[in-house]
């Protein structure tokens, strides 16, 4: 069966048919939150809580990634299901990194045969690329995935909920303890839907303020030597970028969002955290400064660069759904209008009203985009998997102005193409992409195209582009992939945008 992108998916799946299929679900799908009764919720440990629940062959166990490349809770947990030989076990972590290679013996041996997240990279995202994931690996977006446990469509038997600080009734939050990470904002789906819920910490406290992990959802409640390490948020670089044509990138960009004229008074704003991001962030302030400007809100993952223009007023209030570095922690317990938020209030399709919908202007970055602007996040160019969705495709759909920014070339491979490998956001959610070689506007956004006709900014075609990078590293060759599909890419709504096939090179 094949989607509006002539993309192949399996056939007992929902494919992706354009973006009115969203407006068509016009009710908010609301479930009966459970919340538990019994008050005696410690466990000794995590052994015991297996024998105690107990967990079984088959179950679907969740866990949040807040820890990053510093967590610890899963691993603890994939010990547990090695030594007690749990087969056919779903894994459904909101995002997976290196750390957690102890996963790959797991799903080479088939204790674990599906996973479900929003992002993976490092040794996990390598095996199953190689095919020896059994069931078919299933990328959401940071929206679609708080939406498919709240709607039911993804139903968790036990949520891991890493607490870096707890009550001994569950109460807990991410900014206290030598495991501080933050807002806990991707746990808030799993503690009120999970069947049953366990608080992991490694900082028992007589009392939690603020809350954000709600112990009257907790069954369980476990202290361990350390949930993981705190250093593991820092989320790629830590500065702005200095390389010059990263630079212009991001100067262009700036001059794109002032002449389209999204600089004033209460805007909204949203980037990431890479070097160019940043360094359009630093140059945002400085005119936002220049012109006397105070926006409304930043939102998403919180940096100190977004910290600082609020600390100086340029935002009147911070969003923040996980925390990517320390002075954003700093941050969330110091300044009283920098709020933790969930990720169903960030960025699910059937909230009411998700903050992603109220964002003005988002900076998102691309492995690939293509003539239709569809852009991939999700592999390489050669079909190897390498992250995911997160709030890309959300934030892209939400925002009044989607902006890509990317280098036409990196590491002589081409970013701008024909066709992507893995179509990760929906073309028709993107407003610009910003290149060192020129901006394209979206030919379906004319107003923006009316507001550009006298700029001095180089606005060209994406086929002008297109040929710009074939001049320098010559027309790509098609992937040759095995014609097994070993993931699905799946939207925010739970319609499937592409597949993902195995990497040729190795059977499963």
């Amino acid at each position: 069966m094949k989607n509006l992108f002539n993309r192949l998916i399996p056939d007992h799946m929902k494919p992706y048919s354009g973006l009115n299929q969203i407006f068509e679900q016009k009710n908010r799908i609301l479930m009966t939150e459970v919340t538990t009764a019994h008050l005696d919720k410690q466990v000794e440990s995590l052994s015991l809580l297996f024998d105690l629940i107990p967990i079984t062959s088959g179950m679907t166990l969740s866990f949040h990634h807040h820890l990053r490349n510093g967590d610890g809770v899963i691993n603890m947990v994939l010990e547990e299901i090695k030594k007690r030989d749990l087969k056919q076990m779903i894994l459904a972590p909101s995002s997976i990194f290196p750390i957690h290679e102890p996963m790959v013996e797991l799903i080479k041996n088939k204790n674990i045969t599906q996973v479900i997240t929003n992002y993976l990279n490092g040794p996990v995202a390598e095996a199953i690329s190689l095919g020896y994931l059994e069931e078919l690996l299933i990328m959401d977006t940071h929206g679609g995935r708080p939406r498919a446990i709240e709607s039911g469509e993804l139903k968790l038997d036990v949520a891991f909920i890493g607490v870096p600080c707890s009550d001994i009734l569950g109460n807990g939050n991410g900014l206290s303890g030598l495991s501080a990470c933050g807002a806990l904002g991707y746990a808030h789906a799993d503690m009120k839907y999970a069947k049953v819920k366990v608080v992991l910490t490694d900082y028992l406290v007589k009392k939690v303020s603020p809350i954000e992990i709600e112990g009257k959802y907790i069954d369980y409640v476990i202290q361990v030597d350390a949930i993981g390490e705190s250093s593991g948020i820092v989320s790629g670089t830590t500065r702005p970028t200095k390389d010059p044509v990263q630079l212009k990138i991001a100067k262009d960009t700036v001059k794109l969002i002032d002449e389209l004229g999204y600089i004033k008074n209460g805007m909204s704003f949203q980037t990431g955290a890479g070097g160019t991001s940043l360094a359009v962030a630093d140059i945002l302030k400085s005119q936002m400064l220049e012109k006397n400007i105070q926006g409304s809100f930043a939102s998403g993952g919180i940096t100190k660069y977004l910290v600082e223009m609020h600390e100086i007023g340029l935002f009147k209030r911070l969003y923040d759904v996980q925390c990517f570095d320390h002075e954003a922690i700093a941050s969330l317990k110091k300044n009283p209008e920098h709020h933790f938020i969930s990720a169903s209030k960030y960025a699910n399709p059937f909230e009411i009203n998700p903050i992603v919908n109220d964002i003005d202007v988002v900076i998102l970055g691309a492995t690939e985009i293509d003539k239709n602007f569809n852009v991939n996040v999700t592999t390489d160019s050669k079909g190897l998997i390498i992250g995911g969705s997160g709030g890309h495709s959300d934030t892209a759909f939400g925002s009044k102005l989607t902006i890509i920014t990317t280098n036409l070339v990196k590491s002589r491979t081409a970013i701008v193409k024909d066709h992507v490998t893995t179509i990760t956001t929906p073309g028709d959610t993107v407003d610009c992409l910003v290149t060192e070689r020129g901006i394209v506007i979206n030919p379906l956004r004319t107003g923006l195209i009316e507001k550009l006709k006298n700029s001095k900014l180089n606005v060209v075609t994406m086929n002008d582009l297109i040929k710009k990078v074939q001049l320098l590293t010559g027309y790509p060759k098609d992937i040759i992939h095995e014609d097994r599909i070993i993931g699905v890419v799946r939207y925010r709504d739970g319609s499937i945008i592409d597949s993902i096939y195995q990497l040729r090179g190795e059977k499963k």
